[in-house]
This record gives structure tokens, C-alpha cells and sequence, in this order.
């Protein structure tokens, strides 16, 4: 098959170039070279010295959004009730429910009143266990109460740096898939700087900060990263089975956390369907995948009482077809060119039919109707005809799920970011195309492997589903301006990699007739540095000022309102 002719290749190119290959490290009599001890003590302090960079500028990173928060309202000076205010349109829900945990006599009676909730709509008791995506203000309200913290520390400050925290964990973990790419920690850093430098563009956490996404794209960072490190070859058994495992815990976390999470990770499955189809990544890996996204998505459905709508996702229904249709299909990924592409196109149909018959008939058993406002929406969104739906013409209003604005690529070219990415794009892409074209005519000839060895190396599967993830989600944010932050986020990763990879500039150098080993590591170094140095001298006094400009929350209306309707209900009560 093309996928272990691909291995091997990679495998001789790896130790060739970035590790020290047993064979240069033993001489004729079996005696290991001194050089092999210096190579993993080199290879430790990188390690060391790449940890310690991450998770600076992780901390950093929670540290810059906490500063802005704070001078932005002056939150530690206003009053309890400015700081809920300040909590705008769903935020301030999503921390009422935190708050009534904590204010709750006890853990059970507190998780009584979100199971039996009369507050949150008119006349009518819902659970917001299963109707919201809650479970984290649930949790963090449990481990305000069990921590001995709460003289030192008010409830809603333990709330925000617990979310200010989790951005640490979203910059290492978009450090750590950088590095993993391109093999060495410079890219990650790089990455780091154009997350906090497109900040405007990247997160929005500082003033919005219990949003659901701020809660879940730290753990899809995570589960990001982890899956790039699955996709590596030479891989241990015991690796692979904790790498999973890894996988598995931030898919079901993010899952938790986000209401839109079966739409991203059916966007996820779409990407491994593809790398899969055309043979790019190991079929067993992508199998265990689809299972853990399944699994994870069950384990949240019954955590939330059986939510009718995750059971009838479009993910669920895709995953298992996907595995059906393999089970079917016998022999998919053998023949030649045209043979391939005739099962392949099958195998595509099969696929579709199955995922809609799949989903139709867990609608139909299930009586579900609850998401079908979101197919109108859509509908309406790309002109395939008009709607009366509320809840569709909603969307439509909100200014959140328009197109992506022009202004947000000059912002992000102002930091060279949107260019290098582009740069990297159009390369990687193109080789994917060929590798794809190659896997699919299934030549196992020796001048084949001589013609396509470069394209191969720079298409690894950790780097071929990076490539596929950065375009679904690119198309994604182009055409909802709320999904920029699952692309922007990743841009960073994916331009920083291409950046300090050594596949990439040893194929633009062969393609110019100039590649040279010692002149690929040269640019591989250089260019990344100066761009650093380029953007912290652009950006690092506009970051200053920014920290010094003080501002202060002002909203006396909205306060004045707030206090008349606590004097109501203290009436009402007596």
C-alpha cells in the first residue's frame, strides 16, 4: 500500500535530517560514538528550554487578557452588581447559574434548582442540565465550595481566572502542535506571538468571558495537538494507547462545554474522511478517532438526561457510516487509478446515503425536532430559498453569523501573519494534490519513489491533516464571522509551522535549483527570527499602551434597574 511506502520514506528522511540515526552513531566494531550521549543531551535541554518558553508565554498570555479585563472596567473597584452587569446577553446567564450553585445551602439542593429550574422561562420548569451547556460553572461552583479559598477569594474572581487560566492551556497547546509539526520550539514561539498580536482576531475572552467558546477552544486546542502527535510515525504501542486517551479526555471536555460541538466535529470527521479516502493517514488511527468522537458525544448525552438533539446529530449518524461503509466496501484502497477513483466516488455515495437514511430514521424514532431550525438557517444563509422561521431569521439578523468582514485579513497581514500563511497554504497544498494524485494511481515503482520522495516528505500525516483542518475551518470563518476564532487560532499554528519547517523550504529550494542542506537550516532559523523581531517591534509599544490606558465600567441605568428589581423581589417575598 502507499501508506507504508510513505512511512518509509519518511522514516529514513526523519533520521536522516532532524535525529541522529543509530547507524551514524555506531562505528564497524559495534562501539555506540560519544556523539549519541551529546545528541540526547542536546536533544533534552531543547526540551527543557521549549517547556519553559511554553508555558511562560502561556502565563503571560492569562496574564495580558486578565490585565486588559481589569483596566478596561476597573472590575476589582465597582460593585458586585456592576461586575454581574458587565456579564452582557448570555455571559451574564451562563454566571447567574454559577452563581446560584454557590449561593445554594447545599451542593444537592443546588443542582435540584438547575434540574427543576422555574427562572429561566416563563411559567414553565426546564432542566438546564440538558437544555444548557453548564457543566463547567457546575463543576467550578462544587470546587469553590470544597477549596478553603473563600476567605481569600470572592466567587466571581475565582470564576474569571479560572477562564483567564485556561488561555495558558489554549497557548501552550497551539505552541506544543507547532512544534510537534515542525520539530523544533521556534515555531512555537512564533505561534505564540501572532496569537497574542492578533489578539482582536484570536480570542475575545477579555469581554466576554464566560462565553461557551472561551470554556471549549482551550480543550479542542488540546485535542488538536494530541491528535497531531498520533498521526506520527514510530509511534509505541503504550505512546499511542496514552495519546488516545489524551484525545479522548479533550474531545469529551470540549464536547461538555460548547453547544455548537457536534458541528465542529463533524467538520473534523469531514477532514479525516478525506485524508482517508485518499490514503493519507494510517486507516486504523482514523478509526479509533471516529469511535472516540462517538463515544465522547454519548457520554455528554447522557450527562445531559439523554438530549435528544446530540443522538440525533449529523455527526453520530456520519461516524457510523463511515464505519459501515467500510465494512461493505472490501479492498477500497487497492487497483489502479481509475478503479480507485470508481470505488472511491461509491464509497462517497455510500456514505451520504447511509449518514441521511441513519439520521433520518433516529429522527423519525426520536420525534426530533429541535435542530431543525439550524438546516433553515443555513438554507436561508446560501439562497436556497427563504424562511419564516424565528429562530433561523434570528441568525440571519445577527451580525455574528455574516459573512467574515475584508478588514479582519488586513489586521491579520499587518503582522505578516495572513501572508506567511497564504505562503505556506498554497505549497502545502499543492503537494497534496500530487501525493493525493500519486496515492490514488498506486505505482509502486522505484522511479516513482525516486520522483515523489520531496512531495512525500513534506505531506506527513500530523502535517496532512493540519493542512485539511485549516482549510474546513477557513471556509468555515468565511462564512460565519463567530467561527474565525476555531480558524484564526489555527492560522497562527499552521503559518508558524510552515515557517521553521525544513520539508517546506527544501522543496521551494529544489524547485529554484538552489537547495543546499546548510542553506535550508539557515532559513529555516533566520526568517522566523527576524519576523519575530519585526513584529515585537511594531507591536510591543502599541501592547504597552494598551496596558496603561485605565478605563472604568459606567452603566447607572442599568444599575438603577438592577437594585429596583432586588427591592421587588425582597417585597414580593414578605
Amino acid at each position: 500500500m502507499t501508506t507504508v511506502r510513505q512511512r518509509r520514506v519518511e522514516k529514513g528522511t526523519e533520521a536522516s535530517e532532524d535525529q541522529p540515526s543509530e547507524e551514524r552513531n555506531v562505528k564497524p566494531d559495534g562501539k555506540i560514538l560519544s556523539g549519541h550521549t551529546g545528541g540526547k543531551l542536546w536533544n533534552f535541554l531543547s526540551i527543557t528550554v521549549g517547556g519553559i518558553i511554553a508555558i511562560s508565554l502561556g502565563l503571560l498570555t492569562s496574564v495580558y487578557v486578565a490585565t486588559l479585563h481589569e483596566n478596561d472596567l476597573w472590575f476589582s473597584n465597582i460593585k458586585e452588581v456592576e461586575r454581574e452587569i458587565s456579564f452582557r446577553t448570555e455571559c451574564g446567564l451562563y454566571y447567574s447559574y454559577y452563581k446560584q450553585l454557590i449561593e445554594a445551602a447545599s451542593i444537592q439542593q443546588g443542582l435540584h434548582g438547575l434540574v427543576y429550574d422555574n427562572k429561566t422561562e416563563s411559567v414553565r420548569t426546564i432542566n438546564i442540565l440538558e437544555r444548557m451547556n453548564v457543566y463547567q460553572e457546575v463543576f467550578l461552583s462544587i470546587l469553590y465550595r470544597i477549596l478553603p479559598i473563600q476567605q481569600y477569594l470572592e466567587p466571581v474572581y475565582f470564576y474569571i481566572y479560572t477562564l483567564f487560566g485556561l488561555q495558558a492551556v489554549y497557548v501552550i497547546a497551539l505552541y506544543v502542535t507547532s512544534w510537534l509539526l515542525s520539530g523544533t520550539w521556534l515555531s512555537g514561539m512564533l505561534a505564540a506571538c501572532w496569537y497574542i498580536t492578533n489578539r482582536i482576531d484570536t480570542t475575545r475572552v477579555e469581554f466576554t468571558i464566560p462565553l461557551r467558546e472561551n470554556w471549549a477552544l482551550p480543550f479542542f486546542a488540546v485535542q488538536i495537538a494530541a491528535i497531531t502527535y498520533l498521526l506520527r510515525t514510530r509511534l509505541q504501542p503504550v505512546q499511542e494507547r496514552l495519546t488516545l486517551m489524551a484525545v479522548f479526555i479533550a474531545t469529551f471536555l470540549f464536547s461538555l462545554t460548547w453547544q455548537f460541538n457536534q458541528f465542529m466535529m463533524l467538520i473534523q470527521a469531514l477532514a479525516l474522511f478525506i485524508l482517508d479516502c485518499f490514503d493519507m493517514l494510517p486507516t486504523a488511527k482514523v478509526t479509533w478517532l471516529y469511535i472516540i468522537q462517538i463515544s465522547g458525544l454519548l457520554l455528554v448525552c447522557v450527562l445531559q438526561f439523554f438530549n435528544s438533539m446530540i443522538l440525533g446529530s449529523l455527526l453520530i449518524s456520519f461516524n457510523t457510516s463511515v464505519l459501515i461503509a467500510r465494512t461493505i466496501q472490501k479492498n477500497l484502497k487497492k487497483g489502479g487509478l481509475l478503479n480507485r477513483l470508481g470505488k472511491l466516488i461509491l464509497h462517497v455515495l455510500l456514505v451520504l446515503c447511509c449518514t441521511l437514511l441513519i439520521n433520518k430514521f433516529i429522527k423519525k424514532i426520536l420525534n426530533l425536532e429541535s435542530d431543525e431550525h439550524i438546516f433553515k438557517f443555513l438554507k436561508a444563509k446560501f439562497g436556497f430559498g427563504a424562511t419564516r422561521d424565528f429562530d433561523a431569521n434570528l441568525y440571519l439578523c445577527e451580525e455574528a453569523f455574516g459573512l467574515l468582514p475584508l478588514n479582519t485579513f488586513s489586521r491579520l497581514s499587518d503582522t505578516l501573519l495572513f501572508y506567511v500563511y497564504i505562503f505556506v497554504l498554497f505549497l502545502m497544498t499543492v503537494a497534496a494534490i500530487i501525493v493525493a494524485f500519486w496515492n490514488l494511481s498506486g505505482s509502486n515503482q522505484v522511479q516513482f519513489m525516486e520522483e515523489m520522495e520531496e512531495c512525500t516528505i513534506t505531506l506527513k500525516p500530523d502535517a496532512a491533516y493540519n493542512l485539511i483542518h485549516t482549510v474546513l475551518f477557513g471556509c468555515l470563518a468565511l462564512s460565519t464571522m463567530r467561527m474565525k476564532y476555531l480558524w484564526t487560532s489555527h492560522m497562527c499554528v499552521f503559518a508558524s509551522f510552515g515557517l521553521c519547517s525544513t520539508e517546506v523550504w527544501k522543496l521551494l529550494l529544489k524547485c529554484i535549483h538552489l537547495y543546499t542542506s546548510q542553506r535550508t537550516h539557515m532559513i529555516k532559523y533566520s526568517i522566523p527570527i527576524i519576523t519575530l523581531l519585526y513584529i515585537s517591534y511594531k507591536f510591543w509599544p502599541g501592547i504597552m499602551d494598551e496596558l496603561s490606558e485605565l478605563r472604568e465600567f459606567y452603566d447607572p441605568d442599568t444599575v438603577e434597574l438592577m437594585n429596583w428589581i432586588k427591592q421587588q423581589e425582597q417585597h414580593a417575598h414578605l
